[in-house]
């Protein structure tokens, strides 16, 4: 037995030097960090952490699709600032390498617990290239402060139902259906803005999900020179909600709000609803009559605690 502990003690520090060193990770393009790329850094850390683990990331444009898998939990990115800080790559639908919906990401999180801030996550493969997702997620209980989340079509893909995802302070801007999927989300004191007459939302809500996509005070924005006439939302699948909150509206505004996509029989499943709403774009005598005007009473039910409610409750 004695000798066993020699021999594991005179082994312990060539073992410790495997183990990663404890504190936040840095991410530099110029070498000065502990990885030169983002996902070197992320692959890194260890599987299935009970402790957040940060990798700060420095400035510059990190050209890499990102994928934060399923084991690597409580990881939190940061930035030094959104506007220098940048992930970005140009997948698209209907490239040469086929990809669709589903795989167009700059960056995909699968994760639970997974955090970000002051970071740009983009998508530039251009104006007429389709879908191209600049920011994928699947995982549950994720939180986004001050980032940038940039493309055209369907930048935003919050994918699976039953997750809970939460923006404050962020800055979106897109075209087509550019927020859109299953999942429960809350966009807080966000700036969403549209670059030509599309659609901001498609959500896919299930059935059994009490909430979609909430935007509590947030201001809707538009290049206007082509985008004059833009919906809140379509629903991509029947039982889509949506609630805008105390939103500022731009001109750009559609005075009907809400779109059925083609099929009328979406307004018997929809839940479409606007609350307190100002600004130019605001006119809930033009909505559409499936739409909903909510009481000041109905608006108080939708707390962070109400909408992130679930078997693991979570308040981020």
């Amino acid at each position: 037995m004695k000798l066993l502990f020699l021999l594991l003690l005179a082994a312990a520090p060539a073992f410790a030097q495997t183990v990663p060193k404890a504190g936040p990770i840095t991410v530099a393009q110029d070498g000065s960090g502990t990885y030169r790329t983002v996902q070197e850094a992320v692959d890194a850390v260890p599987n299935q952490s009970q402790t957040t683990v940060i990798i700060r990331i420095k400035p510059g444009t990190y050209r890499e699709k990102l994928v934060v898998p399923t084991l690597k939990i409580h990881l939190k990115l940061v930035g030094e600032n959104a506007e220098t800080t940048i992930l970005t790559f140009n997948d698209h639908t209907g490239d040469a390498a086929g990809h669709d919906t589903y795989s167009s990401h700059s960056v995909l999180v699968q994760a639970n617990d997974f955090a970000a801030e002051n970071l740009t996550f983009e998508n530039n493969a251009g104006y007429t290239a389709g879908q191209a997702v600049a920011l994928h997620v699947e995982g549950d209980r994720c939180t986004f402060r001050r980032c940038r989340i940039v493309g055209n079509q369907d930048i935003l893909f919050l994918a699976a139902g039953h997750t809970r995802q939460y923006f404050q302070n962020c800055y979106l801007e897109g075209t087509t259906d550019f927020i859109f999927g299953a999942s429960t989300a809350v966009f807080d004191h966000c700036i969403i803005k549209s670059k030509k007459n599309s659609f901001i939302t498609a959500a896919s809500t299930p059935e059994q999900q009490p909430f979609g996509f909430v935007f509590l005070n947030c201001k809707l924005k538009a290049d206007t020179a082509l985008a004059q006439k833009v919906h809140l939302g379509r629903p991509w699948r029947p039982n889509a909600k949506v609630v805008y909150l105390n939103t500022e509206m731009g001109s750009h505004i559609a005075p009907a709000g809400w779109d059925n996509w083609k099929n009328p029989a979406n307004e018997k499943t929809a839940y479409f609803a606007e609350y307190n709403s100002t600004g130019p774009g605001a006119k809930p005598a033009g909505r559409v009559a499936w739409a909903h005007q909510l009481t000041a009473k109905e608006a108080k039910a939708y707390t962070l605690k109400a909408i992130f409610a679930a078997e693991v409750p979570w308040q981020p």
